[in-house]
């Protein structure tokens, strides 16, 4: 082989090797965007202390509010790509608790969010809430209300090391106009606190 032919073919080789090696780099780029939000609910992981506000009468014009604290303790799931939140309500009218279960979607970038009430513990899951963490984690579905369809809104915000703020909001008009009817303010439990 003439040293030109070996000059051109190092020359292809190199260039094979940059192609493959900036295909690669695509690749695991566009795997790690669709990862990206994999870990936006990693703040929630540990146990909480939570105060909660509700409106009284839910898409009845009420202004009046219920306050009450809980506790919610969150577990990650499904290899990290999941999670779930036990949650202790002390309502006025009788405790209870629920469970929310988070599984996050890497080819939509998306996350959905079910929640199974303990009051009704072999109902089927309400519909998800599907969304993502921008400035804030904004989740949305479908569902009904005393045989009403709705939409539901969760937002996720003010997220610190120590503290979350959560809000629930119901839109009888397809979106165009909110209730926030349930307001919750989290605090860290530090170790050696007491969860109730």
């Amino acid at each position: 082989m003439s040293f030109a032919a070996s000059a051109t073919m190092i020359s292809l080789t190199r260039r094979h090797f940059l192609v493959g090696a900036l295909a690669a780099l695509v690749a695991c780029s566009a795997v790690a965007e669709g990862l990206s939000g994999v870990h936006d609910f990693d703040f929630l992981f540990g146990d909480w202390q939570v105060h909660h506000r509700r409106l009284k009468a839910r898409l009845a014009g009420s202004t009046e509010w219920i306050e009450f604290d809980g506790t919610q303790s969150t577990r990650p799931a499904l290899g990290g790509a999941g999670n779930v939140s036990e949650n202790w309500f002390g309502v006025p009218d009788g405790a209870y608790r629920g469970v929310s279960v988070r599984s996050f979607d890497a080819k939509s970038g998306q996350w959905a969010i079910w929640w199974l009430d303990g009051r009704d513990p072999v109902r089927a899951l309400d519909p998800p809430l599907k969304g993502r963490f921008e400035s804030a984690g904004t989740f949305y579905a479908d569902d009904t209300f005393n045989g009403r369809p709705i939409r539901v809104r969760y937002i996720w915000s003010q997220i610190t090391a120590t503290s979350a703020h959560w809000e629930q909001a119901y839109s009888p008009d397809g979106g165009k106009t909110w209730e926030t009817n349930w307001v919750s303010d989290f605090k860290r439990v530090t170790k050696g606190a007491s969860d109730e």
